[in-house]
């Protein structure tokens, strides 16, 4: 067991303040066709997901984030996980559901958020892409999101919302919604922000609940010690990073690079490869 990442609560719930990210166990890649296709071929089965699992286990990283009760080979290899841990794993799902105004929409809509609470997560966070359409910024309002709250808390889940668009969190702390937590982009580079990186800083530090970070590092486009430490040094103590990782020691490195940020220390990596390793400008060997 390496050491314990550190926890915060989130309505009751301890969380470890890293979350697992699912885009690149899952073939969301936000680089490529041919990325997207690896990691599909990478990830196949149940078991292919165990090392990763193992890995951010080993830590006490135990909370997982996506829309994991929409992906059934995903809640199949969070159970063999759990099975072979002997440990429980956090889910904190963001379903697409149909939030159309319409009695049709909103069975569909409670039927998969059921769904989610079947599945055995603890939270519900509407997909941004669905939560979005529900804006209205002439009127400052999120409409009709506690119907959707409502449902959540009927299926016995903890509601939140997913946002890709700042406002959300705005709005919702504006108008007092029935939310626990929020979910928002925020990287060094400002990538998929719909604003300046400044902003939504201010955005996560004002905001009245724990928000949950995604794209620390930008999909790829910064590295791991740089993205991970801006983030870490920028969020408060209470607020969460979403990591995604395509390998158990990616997922071994971005610990350890985040808890030497929180510590205030030079991370314990290995150096980097390079044709020459014994450049001057590398540093010395010990």
């Amino acid at each position: 067991m390496g050491t314990h990442f550190p926890r915060t609560t989130v309505a009751g719930v301890s969380l470890s303040r890293m979350l697992i990210g699912t885009n690149w166990m899952l073939g969301w890649s936000h680089t490529s066709p041919s990325a997207d296709r690896s990691i599909k071929r990478s990830f196949a089965k149940p078991e292919d997901f165990f090392p990763m699992f193992e890995a951010f286990m080993e830590y006490g990283v135990d909370s997982v984030m996506g829309p994991v009760s929409q992906q059934p080979m995903f809640i199949d290899a969070i159970e063999y996980a759990r099975q072979k841990l002997g440990r429980d794993i956090t889910i904190i799902d963001t379903p697409i559901i149909n939030v159309s105004d319409s009695t049709e929409a909103r069975a569909e809509a409670e039927a998969d958020i059921k769904k989610s609470a079947e599945t055995g997560a603890k939270f519900c966070l509407l997909h941004h892409s669905c939560a979005e359409q529900l804006v209205n910024k002439n009127l400052g309002v999120i409409t009709r999101l506690d119907d959707y709250a409502k449902m959540i808390r009927n299926a016995g889940l903890i509601p939140g919302l997913s946002a890709h668009m700042p406002e959300l969190i705005v709005y919702s702390d504006a108008n007092g919604y029935d939310v626990e937590t929020y979910i928002q982009i925020y990287n060094c580079l400002g990538f998929m922000m719909q604003i300046e990186v400044e902003t939504v800083s201010g955005i996560i530090h004002n905001a009245k609940k724990p928000v949950m970070t995604i794209k620390p590092m930008a999909a790829g486009r910064t590295t791991p010690y740089i993205g991970l430490n801006f983030v870490w040094h920028t969020i408060r103590p209470c607020d969460m990073v979403t990591v995604g990782c395509f390998t158990p020691d990616e997922a071994r490195e971005d610990i350890e690079i985040s808890l030497a940020a929180m510590e205030g220390r030079f991370p314990d990596l290995e150096r980097r490869s390079s044709p020459n390793n014994e450049q001057d400008a590398f540093g010395k060997r010990g």
